[in-house]
């Protein structure tokens, strides 16, 4: 994967552009106290600053090695963290073999780094909640998905002391970096105007209806390729409208889930996250990263729901390295080759998001095992059993 991403030759060789130039130049601004202003490019809540800033730790280095080295660093964080978890290495190989079928894209971004935090938060909230809950905030503060880890929490204290460590870890470091640099919060004016990105859900809709003749361009905008023109407008609303669905969701499953194991907050959030990510109206290949890595934490699990969820998004990973970097011009053109990766990768990508959330929702909120359960009264013979545990508050 190393040696992919230095030579930088498959397809649209530029995958390591960001690590070579722009990152560096967020870099520069940082160091001279201030988060980027008036640069479109720029979409990430101010934690992300203090990922970039990394290399300074390292000045013998470029800035370009720099950055691998702490990629590299956070890849073995995440690999020895599955590796410990229960007795099964099924979680570190979905890890490791999952990564090299993205080819040079994983560390030629930081969402490696962004995962890891998501890990660390998912294998300690169990025993350590409220560290589960500061892994998960300074992963927001970078990316806003980690915060979906704490979704599956188990209602009641555990959930009460996970939400409230990230509350008040975010909130701290927050205070941090508004007192350390200037116009922190300027990311939230360039995620509002984003639009709808070729490789999303919606983006394969309106390229099917470009190659059917309708009036529909595409312009470089925000650091991303989005289409322009004929219905755009149209698909962006019901892509929020479908996001906003996913979240109420959400809460119906925390509202109506009844049985919690220990796997049941793992794959929670690998289904919160797929339900997002399939309702954007962004799909970057880097998303990949994060759904291998959740698929992972699942694996650890012997009570897990989401194996065959592991193997669709597996597959999917496959396609999406051939639809970037390896054919990601014929998908800029819209050709028939670049249209059919997308309808497949999209397809596997709605295929996961449905399989896990009906074999969630099975799992743990389905009436089925209750209503099958035998309701006999013990035997004299048979010990008392204890007092049943009352139920616990929804958060």
């Amino acid at each position: 994967m190393l040696y992919l991403l230095i030579h930088d030759s498959i397809g649209v060789s530029n995958v390591s552009n960001e690590v070579h130039f722009l990152y560096p130049r967020w870099y520069e601004q940082l160091t001279g106290g201030t988060f980027p202003v008036n640069d479109v490019t720029w979409q990430y809540p101010p934690g992300a600053g203090l990922v970039f800033l990394f290399p300074a730790v390292l000045p013998f280095l470029g800035y370009f090695q720099a950055f691998l080295v702490l990629t590299l660093l956070a890849d073995a964080v995440v690999t020895l963290a599955l590796a410990r978890r229960g007795r099964s290495l099924a979680g570190a190989w979905m890890w490791t073999a999952g990564l090299p079928l993205l080819l040079n894209v994983p560390h030629g971004r930081f969402d490696i780094e962004v995962t890891a935090l998501a890990v660390l938060a998912l294998l300690s909230a169990g025993r350590r909640p409220r560290l589960g809950g500061m892994f998960a905030a300074f992963g927001a503060l970078i990316k806003v998905w980690p915060l979906l880890t704490l979704v599956g929490a188990e209602r009641g204290r555990t959930s009460r002391q996970a939400w409230l460590s990230a509350a008040a870890a975010a909130a701290a470091l927050l205070a941090v970096l508004a007192l350390g640099f200037r116009n922190s919060l300027g990311f939230l004016q360039q995620q509002g105007a984003r639009g709808v990105q070729i490789e999303s859900l919606g983006g394969t809709a309106l390229s099917l209806m470009r190659a059917s003749g309708m009036p529909i361009w595409i312009e470089s905008r925000y650091g991303a390729l989005e289409f322009s023109g004929m219905h755009v407008a149209i698909v962006a609303q019901v892509s929020m409208l479908l996001t906003a669905t996913a979240f109420g969701w959400l809460m119906l499953w925390r509202g109506r889930a009844s049985r919690w194991t220990a796997a049941t907050p793992f794959d929670a959030a690998l289904a919160a996250v797929l339900l997002f990510t399939v309702t954007s109206r962004v799909i970057s290949p880097q998303y990949l990263v994060w759904l291998i890595g959740l698929a992972a934490v699942c694996l650890t699990s012997r009570h897990t729901t989401q194996r065959p969820v592991a193997c669709v998004l597996l597959a999917a990973s496959v396609v999406t390295a051939l639809a970037f970097p390896t054919y990601y011009l014929e998908v800029m053109y819209g050709s028939a080759l670049g249209n059919t990766l997308m309808v497949l990768r999209n397809g596997l990508l709605i295929t996961a998001t449905l399989l896990s959330c009906r074999r969630l929702w099975k799992a743990t909120a389905s009436t089925t095992a209750s209503a099958t359960a035998p309701k006999t009264a013990p035997t004299p013979s048979e010990p008392t059993p204890s007092k049943p545990t009352p139920s616990k508050p929804m958060l």
